[in-house]
């Protein structure tokens, strides 16, 4: 790990090199934010990092962007260059890490007094118990659907409440009835042509991470509760992922994918070539909303328990930072929901505090904004709130380390799987001594 930092500090000095704060000629001090996401949602950011600028004139803040797929990687070589920013969104698989090495300044007390406290399920602790962070705001995967597709195939929307949820086998039928070849036919039907499909039932994201949650769902895990043993190799784990490479190999419902990009719901609903895909609720402000297809949500479908992951990377301040109060009382003010509604508004961001998920009022004022993309409040409320409460547990990063090494080689050990040269059990049992020790990495 160390080598591979080092490697990395001259390309990260060149590119960051001038982002430490300082006092600025015009008396503010000045002070940087990192982040990761889309250009809408920089754009946004940059939005929110404008009106706070403009309601004081002793801190102003600097947007940093840096590739999502770089972020961890490129913050670990400014980290040994000592040249970090100020303060940050932190890609979520390099919080435990980070916290551990010493490179997180304490925010502990950043909600004593508030009326209400960050949900649970997106509060990162070590060892699976003690807070060292939290997320900016709350994300969970769902399913996405278009509704054209479903009314044309005669066939009723995805559940949105969590006691509806389609089993594993009702979902796989569904796709069927929703997969179409070039002649008309469908997966169950004689003469269908796997070869030449024109619109495929489904999308179940491979993108690493999100698998984890079949894992679950199957009442597996990938790890234990305290983040220190991998248990990917658990038969409920290896069978989820089988289940999922079933859907291309065996059902021929879903189009192959290597899962080497975060880009799901582009890819499939967005593009309108895929009735349902599963992907995260950022999707409905950042893609979406702006796609001109009619869509819905749902609740996702069952293995054997109602599921879903949440996540969302957490606000957080350097240690190295040489404005250390600055820095925080930026994040204090940036954490609250007002001060960066237009991400919750547009359906980019879910809230972060309980009392949006519990209190009718709070809720009405996000659902009930007359800039919320879903106009069905029974199917916002159902699937954003309800589901949110009873089903979400939390993606494995938040209680285990190294998640960044873990996930990367997982995802081009599975590769294979996806194509039908391994199983799954083959790929996690030939490759499971690695997997497992990457856990244990130092930072």
């Amino acid at each position: 790990m160390m080598k591979k930092m080092l490697a990395l500090l001259l390309c990260a000095m060149m590119v960051f090199g001038l982002c430490a704060s300082a006092l600025a000629e015009d008396g503010a001090v000045h002070i940087t934010y990192s982040y990761w996401g889309t250009p809408d949602e920089a754009a946004s950011t940059q939005a929110v990092l404008d009106t706070y600028n403009a309601s004081q004139n002793k801190i102003f803040v600097e947007l940093l962007c840096i590739p999502n797929e770089q972020y961890t990687t490129k913050l670990q070589a400014m980290a040994v260059a000592n040249e970090m920013p100020d303060c940050g969104i932190m890609n979520e698989n390099g919080v435990l890490a980070f916290a551990n090495a010493g490179l997180l300044a304490d925010v502990s007390d950043m909600y004593e007094g508030k009326d209400s406290q960050p949900l649970d399920c997106v509060t990162f602790k070590n060892e699976g118990v003690t807070p060292v962070a939290f997320s900016g705001c709350n994300e969970i995967l769902m399913m996405f659907y278009n509704k054209d597709m479903f009314d044309a195939a005669g066939v009723d929307y995805p559940p949105t409440k969590v006691e509806d949820a389609w089993t594993w086998e009702e979902f796989i039928d569904v796709s069927k009835k929703l997969t179409i070849d070039k002649n008309g036919l469908h997966p169950e039907d004689e003469g269908f042509d796997s070869e030449n499909i024109v619109q495929y039932g489904c999308v179940v994201d491979n993108w690493t991470w999100q698998l984890e949650v079949w894992a679950q769902s199957n009442g597996g895990s990938w790890f234990s509760p305290d983040g220190k043993e991998c248990l990917i190799n658990s038969p409920e784990a290896i069978e989820s992922i089988q289940k999922v490479a079933d859907l291309t190999l065996v059902e021929h419902v879903m189009p192959l994918y290597l899962g080497l990009n975060d880009e799901g719901i582009i890819r499939s609903v967005a593009s309108g070539t895929v009735a349902m895909a599963t992907g995260g609720a950022w999707n409905i402000g950042t893609c979406m909303s702006s796609s001109g297809i009619d869509f819905g949500i749902g609740v996702l479908p069952k293995m054997k328990e109602a599921v879903t992951a949440c996540t969302s990377g957490p606000q957080v301040v350097f240690s190295q930072s040489k404005h250390l109060a600055e820095a925080k009382e930026f994040i204090a003010w940036y954490t609250q929901e007002e001060n960066s509604w237009n991400l919750i508004e547009t359906g980019i961001w879910m809230p972060l505090l309980e009392k949006y998920y519990t209190q009718e009022e709070a809720i009405d004022t996000w659902l009930k904004d007359e800039e919320f993309p879903i106009k069905d409040y029974d199917m916002a409320k159902s699937v954003l709130v309800d589901y949110t409460l009873s089903s979400a547990k939390s993606a494995c990063w938040y209680y285990t380390p190294n998640t960044n090494e873990f996930t990367d080689l997982l995802r081009s050990v599975l590769g294979a799987v996806w194509t039908g040269d391994q199983t799954a059990e083959q790929a996690i049992t030939e490759n499971f001594d690695a997997l497992s020790d990457t856990i244990t990495e130092d930072f």
